[in-house]
């Protein structure tokens, strides 16, 4: 496939950058696309696979197949507080945790097929341990760049895929860059070609999903329609969410969403292009500072300290690419406070059952600033990206039930139920 680049036009062989300095993608010809038939359950077939047709590379047998196909989630007792029909796309589903394993499935197959001898990346968080989990499954080694002062906790899981592991002193956004000239090893970073077609497949299945749930609602004669009562409760007359809000922190995923809508739009299969909204945290947010001050280009801003560490990119090297996103969406890029983040990451669990890390729920968080501005409507159908899982994250201090002896159960049970 041909590497292009969405601001310029411009072509390319090879390469993650155009002259230009934005980020290439892989062009797609999307003019005989529709959706897959059935429920394709097979290696190769489902998940990040099921979309082959808009992929640039065969999977690879092992835990890349199992990337993607993951749930879309009503999540009507959250309506209230986010002032919407809340959806929530479940990325922790992914089998490193995360929607990171999407383009690190597309990514590492790619590198195999091209021959290369290694692949590596540079990441703090979850796209480090899914790229060390697809290379191994692949039996590539893996060099993984971290920032020095990486927390020890992500150090150990990590770990446990046998990567080899360079803390790097300096400046995080530069070493994105840096990364890109060393030789002997295919870096799949955040926002490169091959990563993006991986990650494109969530709002692919978003999409596919949101329609599937109104075609399958049962009419009064037990088959599908439009104008049903089910459909009407759930969709209204819609094949796609009024909106799509995720976290963004390099804009690769970003990126990659919208590279799916326009897809998806010239393929013939929207009635209108869902709205792309972001969520950066107040703390580094230069996207959102971009977007506010009606820039074209997104400049590099301070980071200041956040709970939602893994998506305070002071300097995303896809930050304009996403901030042209929004625009040509009619979305928006918000910014949100650790409080409010978690507040959200709270309800998530406390009213939905969700346990997600914090830059997952600055999307709940997100959602709420949006409609109190009055960005979105207590009847528009949104999708929140829940990317990856809380279950890595340091549990919460100060947690301490009470003990009591097996024959006082009752008893406490009893005072417990009485308030």
């Amino acid at each position: 496939m041909t590497l292009t680049c969405y601001r310029c036009g411009r072509t390319a062989g090879s390469g993650a950058r155009c002259d230009c300095g934005e980020p290439l993608w892989l062009a797609t010809d999307p003019a005989d696309f529709s959706w897959p038939d059935g429920d394709a359950d097979g290696p190769g077939t489902r998940g990040v696979w099921r979309y082959a047709d808009f992929l640039p590379v065969d999977p690879l047998d092992g835990v890349g197949t199992a990337a993607g196909a993951t749930p879309l989630v009503r999540v009507p007792r959250l309506d209230e507080s986010a002032g919407c029909r809340l959806w929530l796309k479940d990325e922790s589903e992914n089998p490193t945790g995360s929607f990171k394993d999407r383009g690190s499935a597309v990514g590492v197959a790619a590198a195999a097929s091209a021959g290369d001898d290694r692949v590596g990346t540079v990441s703090h968080g979850n796209m480090a341990t899914s790229m060390a989990a697809n290379a191994a499954s692949a039996g590539l080694p893996c060099l993984v760049l971290v920032p020095e002062d990486i927390p020890p906790e992500r150090l150990g899981y990590l770990a446990a895929y046998d990567p080899d592991v360079v803390r790097v002193a300096g400046d995080y956004g530069r070493l994105y860059y840096e990364s890109l000239d060393l030789s002997g090893v295919r870096f799949v970073n955040s926002d490169t070609p091959y990563r993006v077609a991986g990650q494109k497949t969530t709002a692919l299945e978003i999409c596919e999903q949101f329609r599937r749930t109104g075609l399958d609602a049962p009419d009064a004669d037990g088959g599908p329609s439009r104008s049903s009562p089910a459909r009407s409760e759930a969709l209204g007359e819609r094949t796609a969410p009024d909106a799509v809000v995720l976290p963004v922190s390099s804009g690769g995923h970003a990126s990659a969403t919208w590279k799916a809508l326009r897809e998806l739009d010239a393929a013939g299969l929207f009635e209108d292009v869902p709205r792309l909204y972001l969520v950066q945290a107040a703390a580094c947010d230069p996207i959102a500072e971009a977007y506010r001050d009606g820039a074209d280009e997104v400049e590099t801003a301070e980071a200041g300290e956040t709970v939602a560490y893994s998506i305070a990119n002071p300097d995303p090297p896809s930050g304009t690419r996403a901030l042209t996103a929004v625009r040509e969406t009619g979305g928006a890029v918000v910014s949100v406070p650790d409080e409010e983040i978690l507040d959200a990451k709270r309800a998530l669990a406390r009213r939905a059952g969700f346990c997600v890390e914090p830059a997952s729920a600055t999307a709940l968080a997100g959602v709420r600033r949006l409609s109190t501005d009055g960005a979105v409507a207590r009847d528009d159908h949104v999708v929140a990206i829940a990317t990856g899982t809380g279950f890595r994250e340091p549990p919460d201090a100060g947690v301490d039930p009470p003990s009591v002896a097996l024959d006082d159960l009752d008893e406490s049970v009893s005072a417990l139920l009485s308030g």
